[in-house]
């Protein structure tokens, strides 16, 4: 049987041993030292050469793991500069309208957390205080440090900002209550409240995703020559349970790949989930350590506070190390909760040397570390965690700091499972807490059952402290810069006006079109440089491989390798200043890109224009939350669904056809979805895009909106842009026609024809067109053409109008002014599910009826696909006879007869 103790060859070295008689040499003292002082000596001297392998820079393979106490040791902690009583005071204060804030709005019913606060607000004040740099930081202007705030301790960031003078006790009380405009949002969402918050992180898991991907965005500022915002660090405040979602870790390789040494994370070690432990069997700390090491994340444990010192010290064996490894995080939570006998007989009674170091620590000493000792309670050691985290160079940092969730509201609280859904404290509960941070304030300021909010006095030495800390690292924090930017200059018209006389009989994808419009609007001297395509490993698929050399592919390193394709016109080229961002395949981590650039017009005061192309699939199915999380985030850019529709993307089957992604798309506000046709139609989008988000908006135009586009692989000739000022309009708008029945060119025997209105949108507009030449050409029927561009404008515009209506205003909605006067029903078409012509039917006055591709894709080709979902052109002439035979304009026959003559 082998020995576990015994170090065993490495099976990937295959190195020869030079010195065999060496080697044995060391494995034998390694033994004696098992025999002689027992295997956790051992383990202990091999864990310290290790480490000192590792510190020495010897090519050795990591330790994951470490022991479960404190990376920086109390004797090697640095003074905490500042007035450390003065910030106790400031953090009872904030503690205190914490809890009162939400206990207040409890009685409204609105809810609220109070426990997370409490945990980590020694790791927030003392950032606060002493490292979170402000938007007027004398070394990142207008950029400051970037503040993900852990969702749930929103409350504590209240109760800072209303000491801080920046918000009101009407304001405080109005916490959950938004609907009369002056409330504060249950968490940090800078769509509700844009002065303060910059990023949304209560979606768990897309904060931690978000930070790494924007300290990866600051530096691509700063290599492109944009901005340099090399002094910005970004901090990202995060729960252990948090961890659990896939986002969270997803892009710790990237992270430290790219050795983003400006992020921090703050991961809040409570050990506690929403309903209870996280790992309750096992140590969550130790599985993040070793998680967070082996990607390449230097790692500073923040675990237990100075009372432990004495604990440590009796420590000869290494006992209280080693129980403190093996106990599990739920029993943890239960030391909290039980009294000295229990942990003397739990905790210490395991081993014969901890009993004996037991009998030397009094009931008093035994309950204040385990009760509450903890590192991240202790300023002196959040700061120590801090300056290391911001001293290590060339990797990212975690600081896994442990507390304890529920601290210092009282027995009720402290580490109880149900804390997460507990919303208010009683009066009893408020004055024991007063007491315990010894507040001044009176019995008599309770009045009628009610909490009160407490502050010192806006001139107190309290306020003063904390506005002075903050004056002194650049203003207030966290805050969102809301004044708006200098429009960007227009590009030049010729770069759209290019795509208004077509193709001709060249046939041109509407994929490619867009790539072709981008690859000139790049070359503009003035914003050219602003523009950040972002595209997940499918460059090539969409016909971007042109700007590979051109504009370069963004690598920190640049290119240490030379390509195999460097001799071809569009060889791959990395740079350090290389302007496309090509992820590879991760939308999340794209998407992630794409808000980072989005917003940086605030982040930086820097505006940006980032595309993201993607199979369209893939987008909005996949990636919907942080599209929802853009919104909040006030970004501005464009979404392109490329090689989008049901039926277009021939052989690649259910997975990949996209039948419903603008449905999704039109569930978030901030998203303008647009469905475009013809390359003409993509031009004045963009130009209209980008004159509403960057350049000048019209009254009552929202600039924080991002557009999505939907564009297709299926390569058709690019008509000419039709004439009339209407036409523009219409196309931002969502509708204009296209053709009538006579200026198509098609011919309809009787003067007095049955006439129906078709309105197509993106590749359908082509069945659509072939439909209109055969019910003229075998039906008699006249059928004029329109392109809707957008169906989910068309019904925002039309519910803007009812909601007019209700106002007591008259006004007819866009769709209804566009057909008044088209004769005949209408149907509409798309390579979409019917839901999202739908979307506009009440609101047309002519008889309505929709085609569309509802149901899972299949493998096959186009013509038998739209045939499969019934959307092909001769499916159109059938539905829009069945139409005109139920208006008894056509005879019921020619139904039949078509269905029977088309093959359906």
């Amino acid at each position: 049987m082998t020995d576990p103790m015994r170090i065993q060859p490495s099976e990937l070295d295959q190195l020869p041993d030079r010195d065999p008689e060496e080697t044995a040499e060391w494995q034998a003292s390694l033994d004696a030292v098992t025999k002689a002082a027992g295997p956790h000596r051992a383990a202990y001297l091999m864990r310290r050469t290790l480490e000192g392998a590792e510190a020495g820079g010897l090519a050795l393979p990591k330790l994951l793991e470490t022991d479960y106490v404190n990376s920086i040791p109390t004797a090697d902690e640095p003074a905490l500069p500042g007035d450390p009583e003065m910030e106790a005071r400031i953090t009872a204060w904030n503690r205190w309208n914490a809890a009162a804030m939400v206990t207040r709005g409890s009685k409204h019913g609105v809810g609220g957390h109070i426990a997370t606060f409490a945990s980590a607000a020694w790791l927030y004040e003392t950032g606060f205080n002493h490292f979170f740099h402000g938007k007027d930081s004398q070394d990142s202007p207008g950029s400051g440090d970037q503040l993900y705030i852990q969702g749930h301790a929103s409350p504590g960031i209240y109760a800072r900002a209303f000491l801080d003078g920046r918000l009101t006790e009407a304001q405080l009380d109005n916490f959950r209550q938004e609907a009369g405009g002056n409330g504060l949002p249950s968490y940090p969402h800078p769509r509700r409240l844009p002065w303060l918050w910059e990023f949304p992180t209560v979606s768990m898991g897309l904060g931690p995703l978000s930070a790494i991907y924007q300290a990866r965005f600051n530096r691509y500022l700063t290599n492109r020559g944009i901005k340099d915002v090399s002094s910005s660090h970004v901090w990202a405040f995060l729960g252990d349970g948090e961890m659990d979602e896939p986002e969270s870790t997803a892009a710790l390789a990237l992270a430290s790949r790219e050795g983003l040494d400006n992020l921090t994370f703050v991961i809040n070690c409570n050990l506690q989930r929403l309903d209870g432990p996280v790992r309750a069997n096992f140590k969550i700390v130790q599985e993040l350590e070793a998680q967070f090491r082996g990607a390449g994340w230097n790692v500073v444990k923040t675990l237990w506070g100075n009372a432990w010192d004495e604990l440590f010290q009796l420590d000869t064996t290494g006992a209280l190390v080693r129980r403190l490894r093996e106990v599990p995080d739920a029993q943890v939570q239960t030391y909290q909760t039980r009294d000295a006998a229990y942990i003397r007989e739990d905790f210490f009674g395991k081993d014969p040397a901890l009993v004996e170091m037991a009998k030397l620590l009094s009931d008093d000493k035994i309950l204040e570390c385990f009760h509450l000792s903890r590192g991240g309670h202790e300023p002196r050691k959040v700061y120590a965690a801090y300056k290391a985290a911001l001293e290590h160079k060339g990797a990212p940092t975690v600081i896994l700091a442990q507390t304890v969730k529920g601290f210092t509201l009282g027995e009720g609280f402290a580490s109880k499972n149900a804390n997460h859904q507990m919303k208010k404290l009683t009066t009893d509960e408020f004055k024991n807490m007063r007491d315990l941070l010894d507040l001044p304030i009176s019995d008599a300021q309770f009045v009628d059952g009610q909490v009160p909010y407490g502050h010192p006095g806006a001139d107190s030495p309290e306020v003063r402290y904390l506005q002075e800390r903050r004056a002194a690292l650049g203003g207030p924090a966290p805050a969102r810069r809301t004044q708006p930017l200098p429009a960007l200059p227009a590009p030049a018209d010729k770069a759209f006006a290019s795509f208004d006389k077509g193709s001709g009989s060249q046939s041109v994808a509407t994929t490619m079109a867009f790539v072709r419009l981008v690859k000139d609007l790049v070359r503009d001297k003035e914003t050219g440089k602003r523009w950040v395509p972002i595209v997940p490993d499918e460059a090539r698929t969409f016909g971007m491989e042109s700007l590979f050399p051109s504009l370069g592919i963004y690598s920190p390193k640049g290119q240490t390798y030379e390509p195999v394709d460097r001799d071809q016109l569009m060889y791959y080229k990395e740079a350090k200043n290389g302007q496309i961002l090509n992820e590879g395949i991760t939308e999340a981590g794209s998407m992630a890109d794409f808000i980072a650039a989005a917003s940086s017009y605030a982040t930086h005061g820097e505006a940006m224009i980032p595309f993201y192309i993607f199979y369209s699939m893939f987008g909005w199915q996949r990636t919907a939350d942080q599209m929802w999380q853009l919104g909040d985030q006030l970004g501005r850019g464009f979404l392109v669904g490329a090689t989008a529709g049901r039926t277009t993307l021939t052989g690649e089957g259910l997975q990949h056809a996209d039948g419903h992604s603008p449905v999704i798309a039109a569930t978030n506000p901030a998203a303008l979805s647009y469905d475009p046709a013809f390359a003409y139609e993509i031009a004045t989008i963009v130009k209209d895009g980008l004159r509403r988000m960057y350049g000048e908006a019209k009254d009552g135009e929202d600039q924080n909106v991002f557009y999505y586009l939907t564009v297709y692989n299926e390569p058709m000739p690019q008509p000419a842009k039709p004439s009339g000022d209407a036409v523009d309009e219409g196309i931002v708008k969502g509708l204009y026609r296209f053709n009538t029945a006579e200026t198509a060119g098609v011919e309809v025997a009787a003067a007095n024809a049955p006439r129906i209105q078709l309105l197509g949108s993106g590749t359908a507009i082509h069945w659509v067109l072939q439909a209109q030449k055969l019910l003229a050409e075998e039906w008699g029927v006249a059928a004029d053409v329109w392109s809707a561009t957008s169906w989910t404008e068309l019904r925002r515009d039309a519910m803007e109008a009812d909601a007019a209506v209700l106002r007591g205003e008259e006004r007819t909605p866009f769709v209804r002014q566009a057909l008044a006067g088209a004769q005949g029903p209408v149907l509409a078409v798309s390579d979409y599910m019917r839901q999202v012509p739908d979307q506009i039917a009440q609101w047309v006055e002519q008889d309505w009826s929709s085609l569309g591709a509802d149901g899972f894709g299949l493998s096959d080709t186009r013509e038998a696909a739209r045939r499969h979902f019934g959307v092909d052109a001769q499916s159109v002439v059938v539905a829009a006879l069945a139409q005109l035979a139920r208006r008894g304009e056509v005879k019921a026959t020619a139904v039949k007869e078509a269905r029977e003559r088309y093959g359906l």
